[in-house]
């Protein structure tokens, strides 16, 4: 890891050189100490026991420091795009660099700015405030050195009493077409007071090399405000991702977010709830279909720092071929958290005998008067359930899917944005098909 720590520090050094002025030199040679000292996680750190990260950041990669290093084309985009990006807000980030020249925004009440400009002009005081606040929960050197390369990311405001017209649709673009390629895409969103906002993120690499992806969004949501989170995760088979959403609801409101994973090399997703104030309400959705050699490790911490809020958190997941699942949910009940309720469940079916599942659904609690569960389930199929269908005429392999579509399906209908409900169902049924065969 010398070697990497060295390449790395070499990159930082030309990034705080090159970014003079921007206002987050500061921020970022914190978060570089930061990553000096903790280094890359090992199976030896509890967080990262089952998935192998060390080796990915060893590789040779191509990071790129400016908007004028990307050689990608708005026709080279087009097959990435999902349904309903004409009428969304539509941000690309190409090699982890936000791209103004590639981007829409449509909707009149939606700020988006460069994150540099951001952290000097009026909003410079919210990006102080919460730029880095998901460093409180991530104790390890991959979220610390996204800090610390900082660059070219993403501010998004909406104002007061708003909801925009259209969704966000934030589009990760890895060029891999003449090199391994590294991205360390940042955003940080800021929904104020009585606004609403919905947002879709989704992971695309261009060419056959290797990619890597390291990317953090931070989300703060203010009192009576709405927020959906949806991200989906079907990049190639060469393709790695550590991508952490972390959202703190700092007044009273309502959160809603759903993970879907279809494919990758090695996939991490780190999703953090702070219930920061009391009576918000988190919703917690999670969907993981599997097949060939893909590794998805998903951790969730659900927070409940104030008194009187509610959350639901429920992750499925269907682990086919050599696959591997991972899934690790942490609910925190602290001390002042009184009237709490928190459920979370994670449920699994393993459709071959070399799949693999590793379930820790964790309760930490320290208030009385509280409600809280959590269960975790592993199994194959319902045998009578694929001879009742059987005996109804369905072929073997007709049945064997229609079973996992219905599995799904209460994931899927949590999806409220039809254009993204559609796609993903399309997504499922054609993964579910390709197992059965």
């Amino acid at each position: 890891m010398n070697n990497g720590i060295a390449y790395f520090k070499d990159q930082f050094d030309l990034l705080q050189s090159a970014g003079a002025g921007s206002g987050l030199e500061g921020i970022r040679k914190q978060a570089f100490a930061a990553f000096t000292q903790m280094g890359i996680p090992t199976t030896r750190h509890e967080e990262w026991k089952y998935t192998r990260v060390a080796g990915l950041f060893n590789r040779e990669y191509r990071i790129s420091l400016r908007p004028s290093d990307n050689t990608v084309t708005g026709s080279d985009l087009e097959p990435v795009r999902i349904p309903g990006h004409e009428e969304a807000n539509t941000l690309f980030f190409i090699n982890g660099v936000f791209s103004p020249e590639h981007s829409v925004v449509r909707s009149r009440h939606l700020t988006v700015l460069p994150l540099e400009e951001a952290a000097q002009n009026q909003f410079s005081g919210l990006v102080a405030r919460h730029l880095g606040h998901s460093g409180q929960y991530l104790k390890d050197g991959i979220n610390a050195l996204n800090t610390a390369f900082v660059h070219g990311g993403v501010f998004i405001q909406v104002p007061k009493g708003k909801a925009t017209e259209h969704p966000v649709y934030i589009y990760h673009v890895s060029d891999a077409r003449q090199g391994n390629c590294f991205s360390l895409p940042r955003s940080l969103v800021f929904v104020s007071e009585q606004a609403s906002l919905k947002i879709c993120e989704t992971f695309s690499t261009l060419g056959n090399l290797e990619s890597l992806t390291n990317q953090v969004i931070e989300i703060v949501v203010e009192k009576d405000a709405h927020v959906e989170y949806y991200k989906i995760q079907n990049d190639g088979d060469k393709a790695s991702q550590v991508s952490t959403a972390h959202i703190r609801q700092t007044g009273k409101s309502y959160t809603h977010s759903v993970v879907i994973s279809l494919n990758g090399s090695i996939v991490r997703n780190n999703l953090n709830t702070v219930l920061d104030a009391d009576h918000c309400e988190s919703h917690l959705y999670g969907l993981y279909c599997l097949q060939g050699d893909a590794h998805v490790d998903n951790h969730t911490v659900v927070d409940n720092a104030q008194p009187s809020c509610f959350s639901n958190e429920l992750y499925k997941g269907v682990v086919g071929g050599r696959a591997a699942a991972v899934f690790n949910g942490k609910i925190f009940v602290r001390k002042d958290a009184q009237k709490t309720n928190a459920y979370q469940s994670n449920k699994n079916v393993l459709v071959s005998d070399e799949a693999s599942v590793n379930s820790k659904p964790q309760l930490e609690i320290f208030a009385d008067d509280v409600k809280c569960s959590h269960g975790c389930t592993v199994g194959s199929l319902d045998e009578e359930a694929l001879f009742y269908l059987r005996s109804r005429g369905l072929s073997k392999e007709n049945a064997r899917a229609l079973l996992l579509r219905a599995f799904a399906l209460d994931i899927l209908e949590n999806i409220r944005l039809p254009h993204i409900r559609a796609y993903v169902d399309h997504l499922i049924s054609e993964r579910l098909e390709i197992d059965a065969a």
